[in-house]
């Protein structure tokens, strides 16, 4: 069986984004995930570097490397213009396609993002879709959002919006063709198959707890029991 580290080199992200990390954690200091979260991309990187099977194992298996955010700020201060963020993907991209995204909790929270935030791009041409975000799934966007909720159509024309309408203008109705491209884009470039493949996995662990594909989605949504964060 191939090793992982050979898996993640033949990955052009990992190739351009390790060039002799020197540890100096520079890469940390600078990372606004690592102020909140219980992370280190000084020690990921690091770990991949020493090509210690396990380590890299456990890295694939953890909440870690879903962490990042991707800002890419770290490359912007590595003196060996070294690029964790890159690493990150390569590594993020190699767990889900050993399945060993399913192990962390922020691993499973892929599918909530390839159910909606990906659906929403397909569907509608946007990461997030009004009609689509909802005040009782999000009450964090406060009351205010309720309310906007009940009266969409007439808060985006009093601001100039374009709503669900033809031609030009803010959050328009995109074309048809438009959306056809894009899925001709994921088709090409392995999204449809990413997306896919991570659905499978949740459908199947869904099927393994009892619970119905909303039931699971809710689920993964809501679960916060790791100890994610600095404080």
């Amino acid at each position: 069986m191939e090793k992982l580290y050979d898996r993640l080199m033949k990955d052009y992200r990992l190739r351009e984004g390790l060039n002799a990390c020197i540890n100096c954690g520079t890469c940390t200091a600078i990372c606004p995930a690592a102020e909140f979260y219980r992370y280190d991309p000084r020690r990921i990187v690091d770990i991949v570097q020493s090509k210690d099977e396990a380590e890299i194992e456990k890295l694939l298996k953890s909440d870690v490397i879903w962490y990042c955010g991707e800002c890419m700020s770290c490359v912007t201060r590595c003196p060996r213009k070294n690029a964790p963020g890159l690493v990150i993907m390569a590594l993020r991209s190699l767990s889900i396609d050993t399945g060993f995204f399913m192990e962390s909790e922020k691993g499973r929270q892929m599918y909530v993002l390839c159910k909606d935030l990906c659906g929403n791009v397909l569907n509608y041409g946007y990461c997030i879709y009004p009609r689509e975000f909802h005040y009782k799934g999000h009450e964090e966007a406060g009351t205010v959002w309720e309310w906007q909720e009940k009266h969409l159509e007439d808060v985006y024309e009093r601001l100039g919006a374009n709503f669900d309408g033809e031609g030009p203008g803010a959050l328009r109705k995109i074309p048809d063709s438009d959306l056809a491209e894009l899925k001709r884009i994921f088709d090409i470039t392995g999204g449809t198959e990413r997306m896919e493949k991570v659905k499978e996995a949740a459908m199947k662990k869904a099927e393994e707890l009892g619970l119905s594909e909303e039931e699971y989605f809710n689920k993964v949504y809501t679960e916060c029991k790791g100890a994610h964060f600095n404080h």
